[in-house]
């Protein structure tokens, strides 16, 4: 079973398409995870920058994946706005690298998470610290703290350590969906609260796991 296929099992969807939005600030790596996530028979060899704005819809097994991939300019990702009613969980990718543009990082990912369609809503947000291999990258410890991650109190969050050339870390991202979505299937009408088997259980607003 390839990544997305394992994506929409966690997410319960076996018989359904979902949406799985892939977000980010250009040359964070976001094309070169999704190529990753493909079936390996889908998985292109050579991985090109992208140039303006790409959408990118494909199907594994029942899972729709819509790719979002923007260039640095703003005017591109305000874009990004007409799929959030669409998505059903959303990746975030972060070039841990460039602690620059983490300023804008972090600008993109404040609009995201105020934006009607995703504010009120728990969605779970499977955040990856990309480019860790590089000599200039910054634990993902730090990533989360220079984006405030532990501001967001009323959806299920998570930040992983990643390498996308090596696909190193995007095994454990997905894990973490899988365990968020099948261990507790969460009531997302009531914030904070999981619902495991029969058991209502109580949880902390900002619910994660660790890598």
């Amino acid at each position: 079973m390839g990544l997305l296929d394992r994506l929409s099992v966690l997410l319960g969807l076996k018989k359904k398409e979902v949406h799985v939005l892939c977000l980010g600030l250009d040359n964070s790596g976001k094309t070169t995870i999704i190529n990753k996530l493909k079936p390996s028979n889908a998985q292109s060899q050579d991985i090109v920058p992208t140039i303006g704005f790409s959408i990118e819809k494909f199907k594994s097994s029942s899972l729709s994946f819509t790719v979002f991939d923007m260039s640095g300019q703003g005017r591109y990702r305000n874009l990004w706005e007409h799929y959030y009613k669409e998505g059903q969980a959303i990746i975030f990718v972060i070039d841990s690298s460039d602690r620059l543009r983490m300023v804008v990082a972090k600008e993109e990912l404040d609009t995201l998470l105020n934006h009607p369609d995703i504010k009120h809503r728990r969605i779970p947000i499977l955040f990856f610290a990309n480019k860790m291999d590089l000599r200039d990258a910054v634990t993902s410890v730090k990533v989360s703290q220079l984006l405030c991650l532990e501001n967001i109190k009323d959806k299920p969050w998570h930040i992983c350590a990643s390498d996308a050339l090596k696909g190193e870390g995007l095994q454990e991202g997905v894990d973490w969906l899988q365990e968020s979505q099948t261990v507790c299937s969460l009531d997302w009408r009531t914030p904070g609260t999981a619902v495991c088997g029969s058991a209502e259980v109580k949880m902390r607003n900002n619910w994660k796991f660790p890598c």
